[in-house]
């Protein structure tokens, strides 16, 4: 019997969605199901959700739930934890991370992977997931972490330099990737064979075929047409410029480089139809769409669910019945991307089976690739550092090498922009010196 421990699952609906694909796995229809949240309503509602949905799916798993400060009773014994928390949340966290920042005239969309919403989050979080796996080398030590949590690269790298607990990271974007280009331009998209290989939020599609022709000719010719042009305008200009089309949403990558955001060319933002504060607006989108579900979900025995797409089911069950699946998943580079720096975290291509989860060998990018890889690297490395460290010089670092950040501001103005939003979040963080 598996044990799987899910850490934040005050966030229902994912919980919900990754949940019931387990819940579909043969292997897993007895599994002991463990919920950890730090907020008691919100892990109530979780119970609740995952309990009637296994009753309708007729499944055996048992579940309880865990707060925060009993989290060794729930991961004790753990063969997977998956990790969707947010640490500090919309408010007052998200709101700090995009207000203070428009002081200084630096605009943000996501903000929840690079640039100085995504350091903030970082340096929010890690301290908080290496207390957990400190907890998970005592009481599972031979656990998977399976992490979902933002910013990717900077937490599942940090995790993976400074712990001993396995850990895979995990994000939407690589398995939409392919198919969703296909579609968006009109194309079949049965039969692809496909690979993506980089970094987190800015992996590349190196290849792309069907029935064994290379699609992306044809891919680069209809993004050009002005019917596609407007449908992913960022990451087709990055496609034209750098050859390859990446993983992540034109709304995400517009903020990993210094072209498409500009105070001084406001004229950007409607050509590259950016939708700037974007992730504040789904936050208020998702808060409001919970509460009208809430009461339908809460109370509803015979809640229904169709397995997804979501990687995470699909590696469980390659590692409990030994049949491999292959995935991309955020791993250090042990050489496994040879012209991107040696333990920096890239997403690969990976395989899961009976012996857990093995990277696969790609070589070199191609140099422009890697190349823009390494300038979003160096924020990742630096604020890890910081976070590992505690030393404040390294957070100044890591914003001053921004792509977004210093292409706006100043030095001075960055290194203020960072001691506002030291204090501003100063009850979620650790001291710096």
């Amino acid at each position: 019997m598996a044990k799987i421990s899910f850490l934040g699952a005050g966030s229902a609906v994912f919980a919900k969605n990754v949940l019931g694909d387990c819940m579909h796995v043969e292997a897993l229809k007895d599994a002991h199901i463990t919920l950890v949240d730090i907020d008691p309503e919100r892990l109530q509602d979780c119970e609740t959700l995952v309990k009637n949905m296994a009753k309708a799916l007729g499944t055996r798993v048992t579940v309880e739930s865990f707060l925060g400060p009993d989290a060794d009773k729930a991961f004790e014994g753990a063969d997977y934890i998956i990790n969707a928390i947010q640490v500090g949340g919309y408010e007052p966290c998200t709101v700090t991370d995009f207000e203070i920042p428009k002081k200084y005239g630096l605009r943000q969309t996501i903000a929840d992977t690079l640039g100085i919403g995504g350091i903030f989050r970082a340096l929010r979080t890690i301290p908080v997931m290496l207390d957990y796996c400190r907890i998970m080398e005592q009481v599972a030590p031979d656990v998977l972490l399976i992490n979902y949590a933002n910013p990717m690269a900077m937490l599942t790298g940090a995790i993976q330099k400074s712990t001993e607990v396995r850990t895979v990271g995990l994000c939407h974007s690589v398995q939409a990737c392919a198919t969703h280009l296909c579609a968006m331009l009109g194309l079949p998209s049965d039969d692809l064979v496909w690979e993506v290989a980089g970094i987190n939020h800015q992996g590349w599609l190196l290849r792309i075929s069907r029935h064994g022709e290379d699609l992306y000719p044809e891919i680069k010719r209809r993004a050009e047409l002005p019917e596609n042009r407007p449908k992913d305008t960022v990451r087709f200009e990055l496609m034209k410029r750098f050859g390859y089309y990446v993983t992540e949403s034109s709304e995400h990558s517009a903020e990993y480089t210094p072209w498409f955001i500009k105070s001084r060319a406001p004229e950007l933002i409607e050509q590259f139809n950016i939708p700037l504060d974007e992730y504040p607006r789904r936050c208020v989108q998702q808060i409001a769409d919970w509460k009208k579900m809430r009461e339908a979900l809460m109370s509803d025995a015979s809640i229904n669910h169709e397995r997804g797409h979501e990687y995470a089911s699909y590696i469980l069950e390659a590692i409990e019945t030994d049949r491999p699946f292959t995935f991309g998943g955020n791993v250090l580079n042990r050489g496994f991307i040879t012209n991107l720096p040696p333990n920096c975290c890239v997403e690969i291509m990976c395989v899961a089976d009976g012996k857990g989860v093995t990277p696969t060998h790609v070589g070199d990018l191609p140099p422009q690739c890697a190349a823009l890889n390494r300038t979003n690297i160096n924020v990742q490395e630096l604020t890890i550092e910081a976070a590992l460290t505690g030393k404040k010089e390294h957070i100044y670092q890591a914003a001053l090498l921004d792509p977004h950040t210093s292409a706006e501001l100043t030095i001075d103005e960055t290194v203020s922009l960072c001691d506002e939003l030291l204090e501003a979040h100063r009850d979620w963080l650790p001291e710096y010196h």
